[in-house]
């Protein structure tokens, strides 16, 4: 899941078959190797062993737990280390086991370790047959150490200020938020934060792949893992088996940019949403037939008038509701709680929009919450070597609000980088020159990475293979079993289709 911060401390919101067509082998080494001991794993000795470091694995419930050290600073091998938390499912036939499947959810800022444990549900019963399932907590998220650690105070920083301030003590309140949250994010996390990008990411799992004893390895990227894929592949080419990239966002645009395709893609699928809820008279925001004119209504009356939620909690403003609208329209799914919630809201009760406004935020029954969102803008802000005024960043704001008129309501620009450090490692253009055919996965729905925008992926990379899948969900694996027959192909017996597949 992609993120696209939009006015930090108020409004985080974005802003996870067809017919035949000609396959070819990939030109590849046999695709079988040995079985990996399953107590430790150690580095190919012509890969730089030591360097790479060794992976201890104890049994950790239904799958094998483990850490690896790898350098904080790639400039500075010598340097201190830090600590990658993986998980791994052993392949369900070792006869027929070709290697390793490493895999990264998106974010950026979820951890992966999570997904071997989810493998079941996940994968194919062809893939867990023939790959180990390697999930990995990327440096600074989940369980690797240290984690980005910021703030504990979700409502303080995420619930307040006012999408279209009234004057300008409301504007700079939201500018000192965002500062104040940064500044946090700063302290709390000095001797880190500045390595925490994409490409040291990359490098880890280079670490990780070395370690697992791989000279190649298969990937399986979903959401902005689709990106970490594409810059592994441009950073180590030569190690890539099989790469898949579900749900893959533009690589190599602006940061401006990316936010219009984003903001453009949500506002299709709120335009959906609405359209369905307009002709479904069973959608409980039915309204008569015109939706999109009571979520106008709606959206208007919030912004004057915040609705109740529970006690000890912010009342819901509608820059809090957008952020909830978003979290709803990852999934067609979740349409049906959306239209609850916009129901409830219309009679003055923000509850259920609150769960979904938690659910974005990862807020745990307890209170409390994960890192995921912290870590996304340490990560975003690593990558991205633009720093924008204030000033520079209010002037982005027409763009986006062309883009994405209910989206991005909006009068103020993304500060999520404006007050952080200069990046000293931006992220690298994609090429994926060397590293043959990588599968890219895109749906005509996605609201998060936009069909375009994966597009403009598979045209990034030397050996980008499309796959179109018709889902109003992002990424589509999941959705089509042609594109999981696809991918699994591709996987396992390294067929690529050489034109388009649509599914």
């Amino acid at each position: 899941m992609r993120r696209t911060t939009l006015v930090i401390g108020f409004l985080l919101v974005v802003a996870s078959c067809g017919g035949d067509s000609d396959v070819v082998l990939v030109d590849s080494e046999s695709t079988e190797s040995s079985v990996v001991d399953t107590e430790s794993t150690d580095a190919p000795s012509d890969d730089d062993s030591t360097s790479a470091g060794t992976i201890e694995w104890e049994e950790c419930g239904p799958v094998e737990c483990g850490t690896l050290e790898v350098p904080l600073d790639y400039d500075d091998p010598n340097s201190e280390t830090i600590s990658l938390h993986l998980e791994r499912r052993v392949a369900n036939d070792p006869d027929k086991r070709i290697g390793s499947l490493l895999m990264n959810p998106g974010g950026p800022g979820f951890g992966g370790s999570i997904l071997a444990r989810a493998a079941d549900q996940i994968l194919s019963k062809g893939l867990l047959d023939h790959f180990d399932i390697v999930g990995f907590d990327p440096r600074g998220t989940g369980e690797s150490e240290p984690a980005i650690d910021c703030t504990d105070d979700y409502d303080y920083f995420f619930a307040q200020g006012d999408a279209t301030p009234d004057d300008s003590t409301e504007a700079q309140f939201n500018i000192d938020l965002a500062k104040e949250f940064i500044d946090e994010c700063i302290t709390n996390n000095s001797d880190f934060i500045d390595h925490v990008g994409t490409n040291n990411v990359a490098r880890d799992m280079d670490r990780i792949r070395q370690a697992l004893g791989e000279e190649k390895i298969s990937y399986f990227g979903l959401s902005y893992g689709s990106e970490l894929g594409a810059v592994w592949a441009t950073l180590f080419p030569e190690t890539v088996r099989a790469a898949v990239l579900d749900g893959a966002a533009d690589p190599n645009v602006d940061s401006v940019t990316a936010s219009v395709q984003q903001k453009r893609g949500f506002e299709q699928a709120l335009t959906a949403f609405l359209a369905d809820c307009s002709a479904t008279r069973s959608c409980q925001f039915h309204n008569d037939g015109d939706a999109e004119g009571a979520f106008d209504r709606l959206m208007a009356e919030m912004d004057e008038n915040p609705l109740p939620t529970e006690d000890g909690r912010p009342e819901l403003t509608r820059g809090m509701a957008m952020t909830s609208v978003a979290q709803a329209l990852y999934d067609e799914s979740y349409w049906d709680t959306l239209a609850a919630g916009l129901a409830e809201a219309a009679d003055g009760n923000g509850s259920t929009l609150l769960a979904l406004f938690d659910a974005y935020f990862q807020r745990q029954p307890d209170g409390t919450y994960g890192n995921e969102l912290e870590a996304f803008i340490a990560i975003t802000c690593a990558d991205e070597d633009e720093r924008f005024t204030v000033e520079e960043a209010d002037s982005f704001v027409p763009r986006y609000q062309e883009a994405a008129p209910r989206m991005s309501p909006e009068t103020q620009g993304n500060y999520g980088c404006t007050f952080w450090p200069a990046a000293i490692d931006p992220r690298v253009d994609v090429t994926g020159i060397g590293a043959g055919p990588i599968v890219v996965i895109g749906t005509t729905g996605d609201p998060s990475t936009p069909l375009d925008s994966t597009r403009n992926m598979v045209k990034a990379l030397e050996g980008g293979r499309l796959v179109v899948v018709t889902a109003n969900q992002h990424t589509g694996y999941t959705a089509s079993k042609c594109a999981r027959d696809v991918v699994d192909d591709y996987l396992i017996e390294l067929k690529a289709s050489s034109t388009d597949v649509e599914c």
